[in-house]
């Protein structure tokens, strides 16, 4: 069975692309607020991907409801997947700052070393 990439909206097509062509399948995932895809705090144990791709934004928005991106990755830290929040390496420290503490399981990455991360996580070197 191949390995599931999710990703939120605005996820780069070239990583997506490049990731479909070495063998993986995408899906689609939602904040809860976006409508892209499969609600993230929906995922169970029976529909989840194997590592996440997405952008600080996608984790940080205003109004009802009043979520941490902590607490909207909670399923990814329940079933230990792997999420690669893409954000320039010089402003790695400002993204802690926006958004909080975060599990292990979190990874921030500059964009370009994101398929690198993602084929490491995933066993494909």
């Amino acid at each position: 069975m191949k390995k599931i990439i999710g990703y939120m909206e605005g996820a780069d097509p070239l990583w997506l692309t490049t990731l479909q062509l070495l063998g993986f399948d995408t899906l689609p995932l939602s904040n809860g607020q976006d409508g892209h895809g499969l609600n993230i705090q929906l995922i169970m144990h029976g529909n989840h991907p194997d590592l996440v791709i997405c952008w600080p934004h996608k984790l940080v928005y205003p109004g009802e409801p009043d979520i941490s991106p902590r607490d909207l990755l909670h399923a990814t830290t329940l079933f230990e997947i792997p999420v690669l929040v893409a954000c320039p390496a010089e402003y790695h420290a400002d993204a802690v700052n926006l958004l909080g503490e975060l599990p292990a399981n979190i990874h921030l990455v500059d964009p370009s070393e994101i398929l690198v991360k993602a084929r490491a996580l995933l066993g494909q070197n």
